[in-house]
């Protein structure tokens, strides 16, 4: 089985295996009806995910040049690009990005990639995502409440106005 097929076939028959869904508003895809998980298929989709988790940047490359969606998700709506934020690997996050990777997709937590890597202290990934159009203020607890929890003087200055925006607009100053 090609890598192509095998992510294809996950991505139509296993909707909700893949967790495909609109990122933003968390709408799920209609289920499809459910066959027997192909055992080869969750080999691939499992080796895929630890090559994210483990940093395995090299491994990972030719099944995105075949087509493995960027935003593939596992069965916790954790991303390739959760994974590999969380677990410190810059070289898969700067490939997965590469890619078309979603920097603001939530996991099934409400947590982000942005927010994971600020959690873990992995100021060069934060910084990556930020590069990349990351949302500060996205997910629950957001990247910047996370720094703000922990003291991260620095990428609350990366981040920019350490107010959000929509609170700015909600909450306008007093005499405003």
């Amino acid at each position: 089985m090609s890598p192509t097929s095998a992510i294809s076939d996950t991505s139509v028959r296993h909707a909700r295996t893949t967790r495909l869904a609109n990122p933003r508003n968390r709408t799920r895809l209609p289920s499809v009806s459910q066959p027997e998980h192909d055992p080869e298929v969750i080999e691939l989709a499992t080796r895929l995910f630890g090559h994210a988790r483990a940093g395995h940047a090299p491994k990972l490359a030719p099944y995105l040049q075949a087509g493995l969606p960027a935003n593939l998700a596992n069965d916790h709506g954790d991303t390739l690009l959760m994974l590999a934020a969380y677990h410190g690997h810059l070289p898969v996050v700067e490939l997965l990005l590469e890619h078309g990777a979603d920097p603001d997709r939530l996991n099934d937590r409400g947590q982000s990639p942005l927010a994971g890597a600020v959690f873990k202290g992995e100021d060069e990934i934060v910084r990556a995502l930020v590069r990349a159009g990351a949302d500060p203020d996205t997910g629950t607890p957001s990247a910047r409440e996370s720094a703000r929890m922990f003291g991260q003087r620095e990428l609350l200055e990366l981040f920019g106005n350490d107010v959000p925006a929509r609170r700015a607009h909600r909450d306008p100053e007093p005499g405003a």
